[in-house]
């Protein structure tokens, strides 16, 4: 196998070795000389002087014509022919001139030279008829002695071979030109690589039968092929270490083609394509015989030219894998089930989104690495679950999405997928999924966006009403989003349009009935005047993410108005505002506070903060730290709604709290069962905690806690929730509240 380029380092490099521009000599190609005359001794003359003779190392071949018709069926039958020698005067006085007239206009041979012969001296063509047609020479007869006729001849004959250098190099540059434009609509490598095969068999007037494309980079040790044409389609998607033996000579050039990084020849062509300093592309393309200089030219020029093609599809291929594929676990992503269903199917099919439970705690208690090491254990369960054809994709952070046959994909199959503990590094970790299902009819297209948003509805309504199992979605579903889309709406218009606003509800100590506190209550009002239900926007705006600037706005209204009763004169009164959880799990929380602290300019000491009894699941020293840094500040800490969350008594014994809030819905049954209201009592007293009784409405309800030894309480006995007017009013009264 001889080199036909040194080692390819850029686009430059890709040229043909100098050894192989000069084709080598063959008798089976002789040059094709038409002898038109209507005389037989002419052709017989002719023939006979240049019998035997060689022009640039080639035979001659003569046809003969004995009229302008027989010329004009030869030089239709004959697209080789290089030279014509033509009499002027045949049957008719402008016979030969007509023929030419032929050749250019009708027949169109550019290339094919003409050399007119007359045995009249005096009859020659006007020279603008020579320049018009372009004529190659004009002689009489009686001239072309043997040596003016081959020389006549060679001229002619060099003449046609530069101009058929010059039409090939056109229209291969044409070809390359077109070629380039096909390939750059293709973004697919395979695509790709496909097309570059037909157009290198159209380029070089071989059959599609002969080419095969294979394909290296650094991330592929063993080449992969990536196209082929005909008999060797075998080969498509297979590595070159694994083809068949019966391609071995395929499988030898290629790797050579591929290791010396330059194309090279033999019994077949082997073309280097340099995508990139890391990747190669090479060509097989079994051309008999030994390429012309034109044809050697213009691959030259066409590997130039498509290499960026080349660069260009490999960048579109890894731009592909990271739109349509996620690199954790090597699975398609939400854009690629998307086009799945977009694509539509000839069968029903169900599309289901499956959400990890608790998913998040496992992250945030062990370590993002164990929590990997779970979505791969739970990809593959799946995988294993529902093999081909259903398809199986990685929507989000801990969502599994999958498409397939409704007889495959239903809620026991994939109850069936978490039937069993996972084994994470040796540990058993049982897990559950809340699934969202919708079924996909037959035949429908283009819903791709629609499907994923009504699946990801009945996740939701499922962690709602049935967590850990699955939900098909129904019509009714998508009102109760609608609806919480308009409440959210409504929502944010009422932050910017001032329709948030709050009412105090006051605290008092039980023993005297003097007001102590109150505690900030947080309303909206909407654009139509009425009042939203603090129990239906509030767990919304903490869903949304909504509730941390709602909550600084609640913090600085709340501050502002304690600033206004300090300057009126109650300086002892404590000011209880509520924190959700989103709100004190911001790592600025305690410096914000202090800031609006000092801005509304109100001592730490009137202020209590209200946390809900499910602070108490976070990380217990990242709480113990910043309760304690609110502490420092000078305010106390109040765990809101005791006894329906989820807290232990040993996490409370550590955490730094000033006052236990009992859950009205304890306070509400105290008068047939008081033991769970009269434990939270004894436990703060236990504790050193201040007990407060929320929602007592009764004055039986009143006796119960004051019998029990509960320090303070609120509720509709005492008063309901009131803007400061009536608080400021209530105050100023000094009245006890008993």
């Amino acid at each position: 196998m001889r080199p036909l380029s040194p080692p390819a380092s850029d686009l430059d490099d890709i040229v043909f070795a100098e050894e192989s521009l000069e084709p080598a000599p063959s008798a089976a190609e002789p040059w094709k000389v038409l002898i038109v005359d209507d005389e037989p001794d002419v052709h017989d003359t002719t023939e006979l002087a240049l019998r035997g003779l060689e022009v640039l190392g080639r035979p001659l071949q003569f046809l003969h014509a004995r009229s302008a018709a027989q010329a004009r069926a030869c030089i239709d039958a004959e697209p080789e022919l290089a030279v014509v020698l033509l009499d002027v005067v045949m049957e008719t006085p402008d016979a030969g001139l007509e023929l030419v007239r032929y050749i250019r206009e009708e027949a169109r041979r550019g290339c094919l030279r003409i050399v007119l012969r007359t045995g009249q001296p005096g009859y020659a063509p006007e020279m603008d008829t020579i320049r018009l047609y372009d004529i190659n020479d004009y002689k009489t007869k009686t001239e072309l002695t043997r040596t003016r006729l081959f020389t006549t001849l060679m001229v002619a004959i060099r003449s046609y071979q530069q101009l058929r250098q010059v039409e090939a190099t056109r229209q291969g540059l044409e070809s390359i030109i077109s070629a380039s434009m096909d390939l750059s609509r293709l973004r697919g490598l395979k695509s790709f690589a496909e097309g570059v095969v037909i157009q290198l068999c159209a380029l070089l007037g071989v059959q599609n039968e002969g080419l095969v494309c294979a394909l290296s980079t650094s991330e592929r040790f063993d080449p992969l092929v990536v196209a082929a044409s005909r008999r060797y389609a075998d080969m498509i998607g297979q590595p070159l270490s694994h083809c068949a033996p019966a391609h071995q000579e395929v499988i030898t050039l290629l790797h050579a083609t591929l290791r010396e990084r330059r194309s090279t020849a033999g019994k077949a062509l082997g073309l280097y394509f340099p995508v990139s300093s890391m990747a190669g592309m090479a060509a097989y393309i079994d051309v008999p015989g030994s390429l012309s200089e034109v044809d050697q030219r213009l691959i030259e020029v066409f590997v130039a030219n498509i290499t960026a093609g080349f660069d260009n599809v490999l960048l579109n291929e890894r731009m592909t894998r990271l739109a349509y594929s996620e690199s954790l676990l090597g699975l398609p992503n939400r854009n690629a089930l998307i086009d799945w269903l977009d694509e539509g199917s000839t069968s029903d099919a169900v599309v289901a989104q499956i959400d990890l439970d608790g998913f998040a705690d496992i992250n945030s208690t062990l370590d993002q690495h164990f929590g990997d090491l779970v979505l791969k254990a739970v990809a593959a369960r799946l995988a294993q679950c529902f093999p081909a054809p259903t398809r199986l994709a990685y929507l989000s952070v801990d969502v599994f999405g999958l498409l397939g046959l409704p007889q495959r994909i239903t809620p026991a199959a994939i109850a069936q997928v978490f039937a069993e503990p996972f084994v994470i590094e040796g540990q058993m970790l049982r897990l559950s999924a809340t699934s969202g299902l919708l079924h996909v009819p037959a035949g429908a297209r283009g819903i791709g966006h629609d499907a994923i948003t009504k699946s990801s509805i009945a996740v939701k309504q499922a962690k709602t009403r049935a967590r850990g199992q699955a939900l098909h979605y129904d019509v009714s579903q998508s009102e109760l989003v609608r609806e919480r889309m308009r409440l959210l709406n409504e929502l944010r218009s009422a932050l910017s349009s001032n329709r948030l606003f709050l009412v105090y509800q006051p605290v008092v100590d039980l023993r005297s009935g003097v007001i102590v506190g109150a505690e900030a209550l947080l309303r909206c009002r909407a654009e139509s005047g009425e009042l939203i239900p603090p129990g239906r926007f509030i767990p919304l705006a903490e869903q949304s993410g909504m509730m941390v600037p709602i909550g600084a706005w609640v913090v600085r209204s709340a501050l502002g108005e304690l600033r206004r009763l300090i300057d009126l004169g109650h300086t002892g009164f404590r000011m209880a505002i509520n924190v959700s959880h989103a709100q004190f799990r911001e790592p600025d929380f305690v410096m914000q506070f202090a800031r609006t602290m000092a801005e509304c300019r109100v001592p730490a000491t009137n202020i209590e903060l209200e946390l809900t009894e499910s602070v108490a699941v976070e990380n217990t020293q990242a709480l113990i730290e910043k309760l304690n840094q609110v502490r420092a500040l000078g305010a106390t800490v109040a765990i809101d709604d005791f006894g329906t969350g989820y807290s232990a008594l040993s996490i409370l014994r550590q955490l730094p709290l000033n006052r236990i809030k009992i859950d009205r819905s304890f306070v509400s049954m105290i008068d047939k069962d008081a033991s769970f209201a009269r434990l939270i009592v004894t436990m703060g007293r236990q504790l050193g905690l201040t007990t407060i009784a929320e929602g007592i409405e009764s004055v039986l309800q009143l006796g119960a806690l004051q019998a029990m030894h509960c320090e303070e309480g609120q509720g509709y006995l005492f008063s309901q929730p009131v803007p400061a007017r009536e608080l400021q009013q209530l105050l100023a009264s000094g009245k006890p509240l008993l």
